[in-house]
């Protein structure tokens, strides 16, 4: 059985997505029931999910100057 993804940083954005781990809220709740196959489906949105967040943020975060 797949272990939890949680990271103990557990904060929700407006989505209703964990900032630590990339799981809604609907997941975080159905982890403990759900079989095999549906915690590795919500593991792999909630990786998914991360990477968006990841990517969004160097899109946003100013460029580093290079004479640094």
């Amino acid at each position: 059985m797949s272990e939890s993804p949680c990271v103990r940083n557990c904060c929700l954005d407006q989505h209703d997505c964990c900032l630590g781990c990339g799981r809604l809220l609907n997941e975080i709740i159905e982890w403990h029931s759900a079989d095999k196959i549906r915690r590795d489906t919500i593991l792999n949105l909630a990786a998914q999910r991360l990477t968006q967040r990841q990517q969004l943020y160097a899109l946003r975060r100013p460029a580093a100057d290079p004479s640094e």
